[in-house]
């Protein structure tokens, strides 16, 4: 039988932790295979962890075609329902699967004409924030913060969010700071990042009290670049002091 790892495909869903790949090779190695690999006819749809550790030990497996998928889209549809219905994710984890979900419907489904006939298509409720939300399980104000993340978050932030080093709402915050900034506060941890977040929020409260011109905000902003970088030198003196 000649199975196919699709690249794409094997990076669409995040990986496993190293400490649930060894349960699983654990629970493997005990009780064998007893769920079926899909396949999409030699594509490994599902089970790219299950092919990895079994293939390395000679443990026997079972597959099983999906015959409805039609087109890669569907494949991905397919990964996603399941993924949101039986692994434990993090809410940033579910509203990005969900996002995802909602490009691909969205896409698939034409523009409205500008009279729509009686015939036309409906645009797929999932493509709005709250149906995105309930598909999920988050509320919409997190889809919304996980969109912004998603926007215009450096992809340290991004890791710093998928680690737990920082939640959501507060790394929706720290995405609306200069690309460097961002950086800086990862790199200065969990305290750094939520003294960013706090000093964002701050200024914003400001602003709506006060208007604020645009040479001013950049000042600002610079300001607060400059004190998040002087504050990382810091703690890397430190840290260098304790590893001497």
């Amino acid at each position: 039988m000649n199975i196919t790892v699709n690249e794409e495909l094997l990076a669409y869903i995040d990986p496993l932790t190293p400490d649930e790949h060894e349960a699983l090779e654990r629970s493997l190695l005990a009780e064998g295979c007893r769920d079926a690999l899909v396949l999409w006819g030699e594509v490994l749809v599902d089970g790219h962890n299950r092919y990895g550790i079994c293939s390395k030990h000679g443990i026997a497996f079972n597959t099983v075609q999906n015959t409805q998928f039609k087109s890669m889209d569907d494949v991905h549809l397919w990964m996603i329902d399941q993924h949101l219905g039986r692994r434990s994710l993090s809410d940033f984890q579910r509203g990005v699967l969900a996002l995802r979900k909602k490009d691909i419907l969205a896409a698939s489904v034409p523009p409205a004409p500008a009279e729509p006939s009686a015939g036309a298509p409906i645009k797929p409720e999932v493509t709005t924030r709250d149906a995105i939300a309930k598909s999920a399980r988050i509320s919409s104000n997190t889809v919304s913060q996980i969109e912004k993340i998603q926007k215009s978050a450096a992809p340290e932030l991004v890791a710093a969010v998928k680690s737990g080093a920082i939640s959501i709402n507060a790394a929706a915050t720290v995405a609306s700071l200069p690309v460097e900034a961002q950086v800086a506060a990862v790199a200065g941890g969990k305290k750094e990042l939520q003294q960013a977040a706090r000093q964002v929020r701050e200024s914003k409260a400001v602003a709506r009290t006060e208007p604020e011109s645009p040479e001013g905000l950049i000042a600002r902003l610079k300001q607060t670049i400059s004190e998040l970088s002087a504050e990382n030198a810091a703690l890397k003196a430190k840290l260098a002091e304790f590893t001497a």
